[in-house]
Formats: structure tokens, C-alpha cells, sequence
């Protein structure tokens, strides 16, 4: 465990399991008002998604895509129809969580509205989540996939930040003078939680990068941050180049790679093989 309130958290949810806790009437009562306010966030009037603003939420954010949402916007592929739901589980599940961590005795602030000043005169504002012992924590909710291999550690969510994540992290501590913390992640999948702690977050360097971001959105200059990957099957190279795993879940990959087909994989054998970007396919498969 890498927090001291995961034990905590486990022995009261232990004693659910067992019926030897109750939640008391306050906590349900916030916990239902948190999720009411969530309802009426994601689904209320007045609110036009894709209008262009640097958040904390999304300054971590590659600086192309964002370039794509001030300039763009319209270009973005459209959002399923699951988004509005996958965002209301991520709203219920911080909820609750924080209900959870009330009754099992972790004390905490309540999120607070803060704002980053940076040094070229820009402010950023945003709402952490939750300030334990000091330190500022996210509550993040994740697939089994994301679960698992992103948020397995520090070093592994580093890798692939494509959300900015820890340049959100780095934001809040800076901006309500506190420090860093970590995420609590809750697996949508099973419910399983863990947290994971930023030990090795450097918030002024993170902080300096938020306004090299700044300052990119600024010259208004695109360029992609991503060039493709060559693309392996069984640990070998097929010669095949594919659209980098950073790109994976933008918006604007198809404006930004007008070439790019989205194809089942020309490798695999299987009955249902998985979609694959491609950014260019090798002669000698003959894909037209």
C-alpha cells in the first residue's frame, strides 16, 4: 500500500461487507448532493462543450490537440453517445469515494477553487479534489486497461500522459501553495482502488512546462508532438508505421493524419482482430 489511508479504507469497507458499519445520514446525503451537482454539470443548459479555454483539466494536454481545440474546434470526430454516461460514472464514483473515505475516519479537505498564476502573466483556474495530510490528491476513475498498466505507477503514468494528468497534480499543488500527492484510482471494472503516489513530481518543472504551453498556444504554430510508430507483431517489425499511442484517443487524429485508415489488423489471425491506425502500409500487403 503505498498511502496510509488504503488500510483504513479496507477495514471500513470490511465491515460493510460484514454489516458492522453504517454510512451515517450526513454522508449519504452529501454523497447524493455531489452526484446531484454532477447531473446537473453534465447535463444542464447553457453549456456548449468544445468552447476553448485552458483549464488545469487540460493545459497537461499535447500542445497539438489543443491548438486543434482553439483553432478547429469543429474538426473534432464526434463524441459517442457513451461519453455523457462515462463521465457521470466518473462523477458518481468520486462521490462515493469520498463518502467512503469520510466514514472510514481519512480526514480531508473539501475541494477548493484555485487559480494558477504563472510568471508571463497568464491565470489558469481549476477545482482539486481533495487535500489529504497536507497534500493535494486526485480521484480518478479508470478502465481495467488504464487501471492496470497507466496508473501502475508514477513512471508508468509518466510515459503516457496523454490527458495531462500530472501536469493537472502539479497545477492545483502550486496554485494552493500545498503539495503534491497522487491519484486514488478506482477500476470501473471491479471496484478495485489503489493510490498512487507522485514521488517523483517535480512541480515547478511541470509548472514551467504549463507555460512553455502557454506560450506555444500563443505563437498559434502547429505541429504535431507525435510522429507514427513502427508497428510490431509477435516482437517483430511488419514494416507497417501506425499512429503513436499518444494519439490514440484525440479528437483530431483524422484532420491532423488525412491519410490515416483505420483497418482490422492486416497481421492478425484472429476471428475479430482489433482496429488498427495506420499511417502507412507496406507494398507487400497489397492493401489498397
Amino acid at each position: 500500500m503505498n498511502h496510509p489511508a488504503e488500510l483504513a479504507i479496507h477495514r471500513y469497507m470490511e465491515d460493510a461487507i460484514n454489516g458492522d458499519s453504517v454510512m451515517s445520514e450526513n454522508t449519504i446525503k452529501q454523497v447524493a448532493t455531489d452526484v446531484s451537482d454532477a447531473l446537473s454539470r453534465q447535463f444542464g443548459k447553457g453549456k456548449k462543450r468544445g468552447d476553448f479555454k485552458l483549464r488545469m483539466s487540460n493545459v497537461g494536454r499535447p500542445t497539438c490537440q489543443l491548438w486543434y481545440e482553439k483553432n478547429k474546434p469543429e474538426l473534432a470526430a464526434p463524441l459517442p453517445t457513451t461519453f455523457m454516461m462515462n463521465m457521470m460514472l466518473g462523477d458518481i464514483v468520486e462521490a462515493v469515494f469520498k463518502g467512503i473515505l469520510k466514514e472510514a475516519g481519512v480526514k480531508y479537505e473539501e475541494p477548493e477553487h484555485v487559480t494558477l498564476e504563472l510568471d508571463n502573466g497568464t491565470s489558469i483556474n481549476g477545482t482539486y479534489d481533495i487535500v489529504i495530510d497536507g497534500a493535494v490528491d486526485d480521484v480518478k476513475s479508470a478502465s481495467n486497461w488504464s487501471y492496470t498498466n497507466k496508473f501502475e505507477s508514477f513512471d508508468t503514468l509518466a510515459k503516457s500522459d496523454g490527458f495531462g494528468y500530472i501536469a493537472q497534480l502539479a497545477g492545483y499543488a502550486k496554485a494552493a501553495k500545498k503539495k503534491a500527492g497522487g491519484w486514488w484510482v478506482v477500476n470501473k471494472a471491479n471496484g478495485d482502488f489503489k493510490y498512487v503516489k507522485a514521488n517523483w513530481l517535480d512541480v515547478d518543472k511541470e509548472v514551467k512546462k504549463i507555460e512553455n504551453t502557454v506560450d506555444t498556444l500563443d505563437d498559434n504554430k502547429f505541429e504535431r508532438c507525435f510522429g507514427p510508430e513502427k508497428e510490431t507483431f509477435r516482437k517483430e517489425e511488419t514494416g507497417n508505421l501506425v499512429l503513436n499511442k499518444n494519439c490514440s484517443f484525440c479528437s483530431y487524429r483524422h484532420d491532423c493524419w488525412p491519410d490515416m485508415k483505420e483497418l482490422p489488423s492486416i497481421m492478425s489471425k484472429a476471428k475479430e482482430p482489433k482496429i488498427v491506425s495506420y499511417i502507412k502500409i507496406a507494398d507487400k500487403y497489397n492493401v489498397s
